[in-house]
């Protein structure tokens, strides 16, 4: 019982470390980086649809994005679409492709984004916690003898010690990343 407590709670935890990695990449660094557009949303047909399901990204000159859309009638959907997500980046179309440069990143919006990882990193923490709290709640309920709710209770915070120290991992390496020039 109490290791499918645990098997949960780690499952739950694995999700929110992943969850947290893909929410990372949406912070830019000043390199050009196809991910930036995740988020991007375009009025195609009367839907809107990801930006990576009407066109091509690729990166070139490494502060460049360009991207080539598969139907050329969608290109100012295209630009509409960027614009709207405001990320802060200024779509040049040519006619035949969109292309974005990515600006270096000044000092003070190298320091405002790094304290924006700090507070997702943190963010997903308590999330980490609660995770740890209902799985306590688990334990205790299951039945079982005191020494073994005792045992499991020991797991799941080391299991919650792991993940906390795996989010501060990345956050510390995105920062990092953030802070080069």
């Amino acid at each position: 019982m109490i290791d499918e407590v645990l098997l949960e709670a780690e499952e739950k935890m694995e999700k929110t470390v992943a969850n947290f990695s893909k929410e990372l990449l949406n912070i830019r660094t000043g390199r050009a980086n196809p991910s930036m557009l995740e988020s991007v949303m375009v009025e195609y047909y009367g839907a809107p649809t990801p930006l990576n399901q009407v066109a091509g990204i690729s990166v070139s000159e490494g502060r460049q994005l360009v991207i080539k859309a598969y139907d050329k009638s969608s290109m100012k959907d295209i630009e509409r679409g960027i614009y709207e997500a405001d990320l802060g980046l200024t779509p040049q179309n040519d006619g035949n492709v969109i292309r974005i440069n990515i600006p270096p990143l000044t000092e003070e919006r190298r320091k405002e984004l790094v304290k924006q990882v700090g507070k997702i990193a943190e963010r997903d923490k308590v999330a980490l916690r609660n995770v740890r709290r209902a799985a306590n709640d688990d334990v205790e309920k299951s039945g079982e003898t005191e020494d073994a709710i005792k045992q499991g209770k020991k797991d799941v915070q080391d299991l919650t010690n792991k993940y906390v120290k795996k989010i501060e991992d990345i956050a510390k390496e995105k920062e990092k990343d953030l802070m080069t020039v």
